[in-house]
């Protein structure tokens, strides 16, 4: 094989490891990327599990008042309007 085509071969194989490089130093980014989305998205659900834990207190809470106050309440109730 001639010299010149040698060092075109050698040039060619340099160029394409160049690219290489290049195209895995945009993947490695982009994966960094998607590893912040990642972190914010889990961020978000735990907010989200937070305030639906304290909607669900709040809501338990509720229901117990209301099942503590209203049979007192209503029994009163009911005796006054069968007078």
């Amino acid at each position: 094989m001639p010299d010149d085509q040698v060092i075109k071969l050698l040039e060619e194989i340099r160029d394409l490891q160049k690219q290489h490089l290049e195209n895995y130093k945009f993947a490695i980014q982009n994966q960094q990327q998607s590893i912040e989305v990642q972190k914010q998205s889990v961020e978000r659900q735990k907010t989200a599990i937070r305030m639906v834990r304290l909607i669900v207190g709040a809501i338990v809470l509720v229901a117990l008042s209301l099942v503590l106050v209203l049979p007192p309440f209503s029994c009163a109730i009911g005796r006054l309007l069968r007078r």
